[in-house]
């Protein structure tokens, strides 16, 4: 296998991309601000208009970082996903992870307010819907947990996880038919995505849930280059099979449920990140895979966002929608054009 100093060019590039991208999407906004006076802004100079500051500072480079933590983190769980399952179809919501933060904040939106004719979430606000969708993706990655203990297959793990999905998403389903259009409404609104509503507090927390999960990450490297040779083959070089997986399902819960309860779900990103880094770094060592997926995640979602800014306007485009519509046709075009999957 290829180390990271083969690829030293390569990293060097899309560090520089990144650079680039965090510093198009700070200058991008429905407030028009000179790309000059931004930057001046960033090194600590009075901007000429005084709203300019607070616009930089406390909206748009919180929003770049979120957006940097959200590329990352779901670049990264699929991979540990893809690479665990051994399938390049597996991605953060075949767990049902997912699916379970989808859940929980589907019970506090619509259910709550179903049973008790009371919205918890007007008295309680953005912090209990990051909590409800919290609490939905561990109860899920529990049970997955707990199952994981006693099946050994691991595709018939990624079919129970899918199994998961399909339940969570019927009760979802349920919710919403006898939801009133409100509380609908503001379902929707989060299952649309947005990096663009976190505090600087909400984003501290996030980078640390995210960096536990990364951290998880590289302490299993070993093991998830046995798992891309066989389970057989990794039992031989001495890896624990039910430790590794357990530590593997703990940092994607960790990635992919404390993304998706601050930023709602955001889909293809960790499904197509993954591929689209084998494109460039031709290797299956983990030790170059997972920085690099998280580069390319967080340059990924720093256009996307960029993308979803539309110019001199308040509105902004749904997240989850510009992540597929841009990186789909990207993904198609490559495998057209290599005939196939690299994995």
């Amino acid at each position: 296998m290829q180390g990271p100093r083969t690829y030293r060019f390569s990293f060097l590039l899309m560090l520089l991309a990144l650079l680039c991208a965090w510093l198009l999407n700070v200058s991008s906004g429905s407030v028009n601000i000179p790309f000059a006076d931004m930057l001046s802004t960033l090194f600590g100079e009075n901007p000429k208009i005084t709203s300019w500051e607070y616009i930089i500072w406390d909206y748009r480079i919180p929003k770049a970082f979120t957006s940097i933590v959200v590329g990352a983190g779901l670049s990264l769980s699929g991979l540990l996903m893809q690479t665990l399952f051994r399938n390049p179809l597996a991605g953060p919501f075949v767990l049902g992870i997912s699916s379970g933060a989808s859940l929980g904040a589907a019970l506090l939106l619509m259910g709550i307010t179903l049973l008790t004719g009371y919205g918890a979430f007007t008295f309680l606000g953005d912090v209990s819907l990051a909590i409800a969708a919290s609490i939905g993706s561990f109860l899920v990655l529990l049970i997955v947990m707990i199952v994981a203990q006693r099946v050994k297959d691991t595709m018939a793990l990624l079919i129970i996880g899918l199994m998961f999905g399909s339940i969570t998403s019927a009760i979802v389903s349920v919710l919403a038919y006898f939801s009133t259009a409100e509380n609908l409404q503001r379902f929707i609104f989060w299952s649309f995505g947005s990096v663009g509503n976190l505090s600087v507090n909400q984003l501290l927390l996030l980078g640390g849930i995210v960096a536990l999960g990364v951290l998880l990450s590289i302490i299993s490297i070993k093991s998830l280059n046995a798992f891309l040779l066989g389970e057989n083959y990794a039992q031989s070089l001495g890896v624990s099979l039910k430790k590794s997986r357990l530590t593997v399902i703990v940092a994607t819960g960790l990635l992919a449920g404390g993304i998706t309860a601050f930023a709602g779900p955001i889909a293809f990103v960790g499904l197509a990140v993954p591929h689209l880094t084998r494109q460039i770094f031709n290797t299956m060592e983990h030790k170059v895979l997972i920085p690099a997926v998280m580069l390319y995640g967080a340059i990924l979602m720093l256009l996307c966002d960029t993308l979803a800014q539309l110019p001199n306007s308040a509105s902004v485009l749904p997240i989850n929608a510009v992540t597929s519509l841009v990186g789909a046709p990207v993904v198609i075009w490559l495998l057209v054009r290599k005939r196939k999957m690299m994995f």
